[in-house]
């Protein structure tokens, strides 16, 4: 919900990895910031509205980000969607920071400016992903950011290492990044990053979205 630039950016590279994207906004005029490329759907209306979120698309959606210019309706339709059409990963963008932590008390998620929005919602919005974070010049070694399922929190990092069989370079941890220690252990919410040869994330990714148990 949302046609400005994080909405229409988020939407975009959304629709860029292959996915099915709707977006809605009040005004007909925002969409013209969409890309001309963009292959998902256009919805004008108010984004709380429960019949303009059935248009969208919102009873087969994955996930819902609320990124409008009004805090109100942001929230109003990150609830909407929660509690009437049961949609589990749904995220809020909030200006006020002082309401931002209410409403995560509440279980909604919140985010702040423009690239790191977009950003953040989508690792809100994502499943357990792995990703180039960079890339040598000439794409013989790369280093690949990773998100792994629930099912690996609590193992070490020497386990993983040899179950996703790249060296585990770094760990992000509460916005912090530091180089990784064998001896740490998975938490909630860490993203692991892998050095390895070439860049192809899509087999780091299909491991560390297994049960670690079938991989031993």
């Amino acid at each position: 919900m949302g046609a400005g630039r994080v909405g229409t950016t988020l939407a975009t590279l959304l629709d860029e990895r292959g996915h099915s994207v709707a977006i809605i906004d009040q005004n007909p005029d925002a969409f013209r910031r969409l890309d001309p490329t963009f292959n998902g759907r256009r919805v004008t209306g108010v984004g709380f509205d429960r019949d303009t979120l059935r248009q969208a698309g919102i009873e087969d959606a994955y996930a819902f980000a609320a990124v409008s210019n009004g805090d109100n309706s942001n929230i109003i339709a990150a609830r909407v969607v929660r509690e009437t059409f049961g949609i589990d990963r749904v995220v809020a963008r909030i200006y006020d920071p002082s309401r931002a932590a209410v409403y995560e008390r509440m279980g909604i998620p919140t985010v702040p400016t423009v690239r790191r929005t977009t950003e953040a919602v989508l690792r809100w919005m994502m499943p357990p992903d792995a990703w180039v974070e960079w890339v040598n010049a000439d794409g013989q070694v790369s280093l690949v950011r990773a998100r792994p399922t629930a099912a690996w929190y609590g193992l070490d990092f020497a386990q993983i290492e040899k179950l996703v069989g790249h060296r585990l370079a770094f760990l992000s941890r509460l916005g912090s990044m530091r180089v990784a220690d064998p001896k740490d252990i998975l938490q909630e919410h860490d993203e692991l990053v892998f050095a390895m040869a070439g860049t192809d994330s899509v087999p780091v990714r299909e491991v560390l979205t297994r049960d670690p148990q079938e991989l031993t």
